[in-house]
């Protein structure tokens, strides 16, 4: 190669360490035992601490790390979720709150809804204490045909009497059990509307405070 060759060469080759250069940047930083290292990528070196990216002319380009270990950064992405899951929960609070203010005017309004919550519960309560009381009826004139039969064992009735007998009891079980589910049912109802009522009794004592938008 000629002598204009290879100052060409070198000229290009120059060029490119140039613009590689400027593509990748320059890093610096001062190590755990102060020496001041640089290098054309990011230093293993400086991985615990921050290092500068450097423009070719010198300035600062941006700061980088200091890198993190997995545990590190899984650390701080827990820390991260929780943070974002406890702003979900203040947003969907303060969401139900106006939500709840803007149904509730009142504990008027909140006792009404109570009372429309718990309209069907009672409803299907009193058929059932109702059904209750006729097979209470039933019963006593199974008791009268059974004074027909003293000391008879089941198994020894009539076939006629002893089916009622299974049907009545069956019936009786039957309503025991729509009985107390109604009643958790309406004891549910009654813990839901309570703490909504709490939660209310401080919502609007805030609307009262002076200077707080309405």
């Amino acid at each position: 190669m000629t002598g204009a060759g290879t100052r060409v060469a070198l000229g290009l080759l120059g060029a490119g360490w140039a613009m590689l250069v400027q593509a990748q940047g320059i890093y610096t930083c001062v190590d755990g035992q102060g020496r001041r290292i640089t290098s054309d990528r990011p230093i293993k070196e400086c991985i615990d601490r921050a290092q500068k990216e450097l423009n070719p002319s010198g300035s600062v380009r941006r700061e980088v790390g200091p890198s993190l270990t997995a545990s590190e950064r899984a650390q701080i992405e827990a820390r991260e979720r929780k943070a974002a899951e406890e702003l979900a929960r203040h947003n969907e609070e303060a969401r139900r709150s106006r939500a709840m203010l803007s149904r509730y005017r009142d504990q008027a309004a909140h006792d009404r809804a109570r009372a429309d919550a718990l309209a069907p519960v009672d409803g299907v309560l009193a058929l059932a204490q109702q059904r209750m009381q006729a097979l209470d009826k039933q019963r006593q004139l199974l008791d009268r045909e059974l004074e027909f039969y003293p000391n008879t064992p089941p198994e020894k009735l009539p076939p006629k009497l002893r089916s009622l007998l299974d049907e009545h009891q069956a019936s009786v079980a039957a309503q025991q059990r729509v009985i107390a589910e109604q009643e958790a049912e309406r004891k549910r109802v009654n813990e839901r509307y309570d703490e909504e009522l709490a939660r209310l009794r401080v919502l609007w004592a805030e609307q009262t405070q002076p200077g707080r938008p309405r």
